[in-house]
């Protein structure tokens, strides 16, 4: 990655050396599929002592919950490399032990996990963008102001994991409606907002802008702040099937917004001063979301854990093992001269997280939130920690 224009000399070393990091990692690059792992020291992870680990290491025990629940000699997908679920329970009694005892969180990761630089299709560099709680004004009761439903999940709405049908379509699900004895498409954004599920009580809550609720479905989880007070959580129950289409890429092709431009203030601010259209454009993505109540801590990732601020990634599982810390380096979304690395914790998921180096940094709540979020669009690298166990077992099939 050549340092932009205005870097600092610091940060333009910092470019320069993962690049000769990344010519070296080339010579043991190891591949499977579509992803390929070239192992590395600690050492040469950009700036790795430099991290708060102990706030990463909070984020993964709570991960652990989920390895928890699993048979020991049960593989975790991606199945080739991921290892199995002894590997990461074993780690998992460690480092609740560190988290207890106050010993080094940075030593812990260091000793227990071998760390892969993640390249796909022989890309080092990806997309990071970013997640965020938005919050919504909403009513338990339909009115003149609040005519917005936002959608339980429909009894009629079947997952299928196609997986389960065929290895080769491992990490793929699909989604529709039983009819007879075919499994069909359900229906798409257009229609539902049109009202095919309206009068069949799924309604959990009305809110008072279709351009929020649309936004909403992206993030997948949000606060909906009631008439009297009351805060509800709602969080991703289900989707409908269809595929996800991000409608900024739209308004670029209309000369609507210039690609550079392109954020979810610039894309809000758009829909918002074009009523007339905005509907037809938000029904080009015929992906609909789902909801459920959320009562306790929240937001919920796909792990079925309570996301981190700052902590919680969302990766494609088709070439992400659920549960495994993650470096992530990149730049920061409010000032792009500045870098931004740290360990993150796959906990979640999303239908425009497609590839291995792609991913989503959960921000939290509130305005800052919403802003690094909305501008988070930056070229990035990633870098798998698997336990050393499991990492042994990845090397010797590779060779």
């Amino acid at each position: 990655m050549a340092p932009r224009t205005g870097v600092p000399l610091a940060a333009a070393l910092v470019y320069l050396l993962s690049a000769c990091a990344m010519r070296s990692e080339l010579q043991t690059m190891v591949s499977f599929g579509g992803i390929s792992l070239a192992p590395v020291e600690f050492g040469a992870v950009p700036r790795w002592q430099l991290d708060d680990h102990r706030a990463a290491l909070a984020a993964f025990v709570a991960t652990c919950r989920r390895f928890d629940r699993l048979k020991p000699l049960q593989p975790l997908p991606p199945a080739i490399y991921a290892g199995l679920a002894t590997d990461w329970q074993g780690v998992c009694a460690v480092a609740r032990g560190v988290v207890h005892s106050g010993t080094s969180a940075q030593r812990f990761f260091e000793d227990w996990f071998q760390p892969f630089a993640i390249a796909g299709r022989g890309q080092h560099t990806g997309r990071i963008t970013g997640y965020f709680e938005p919050q919504l004004n909403g009513s338990r009761k339909r009115s003149a102001r609040f005519n917005v439903p936002l959608y339980q999940r429909p009894g009629d709405l079947i997952n299928a994991d196609l997986g389960q049908f065929d290895p080769s379509f491992r990490g793929r699900q699909i989604a529709g409606r039983v009819r007879g004895h075919r499994l069909l498409p359900y229906a798409d954004r257009a229609a539902i907002e049109r009202g095919v599920l309206a009068g069949r009580g799924l309604e959990l809550v009305w809110v008072d802008n279709a351009i929020d609720a649309f936004f909403l479905h992206i993030q997948g989880s949000g606060r909906i702040l009631l008439e009297n007070g009351e805060t509800m959580r709602v969080g991703f129950d289900g989707k409908n099937g269809r595929p996800y289409r991000a409608i900024g890429r739209d308004l670029v092709v209309m000369g609507a917004i210039a690609k550079q431009h392109v954020s979810l203030q610039s894309i809000r601010r758009w829909l918002t001063e074009n009523p007339g259209q905005a509907r037809a454009l938000m029904n080009r993505n015929r992906s609909y979301v789902f909801f459920k109540r959320i009562d306790g801590p929240g937001p919920i990732g796909a792990a079925g854990i309570p996301l981190t601020p700052g902590r919680s990634f969302a990766v494609d599982l088709k070439y992400m093992p659920m549960g495994a810390p993650i470096w992530l380096e990149t730049t920061n979304p409010l000032n792009p001269t500045l870098p931004l690395a740290r360990l993150v914790v796959a906990q979640d998921t999303g239908s425009a997280i497609k590839g291995p180096v792609r991913g989503d940094l959960f921000w939290g709540f509130g305005r800052h939130a919403r802003k690094a979020a909305g501008h988070m669009k930056s070229p990035g690298r990633m870098y798998l920690l698997l336990p050393k166990s499991a990492a042994r077992r990845t090397l010797l099939h590779s060779g």
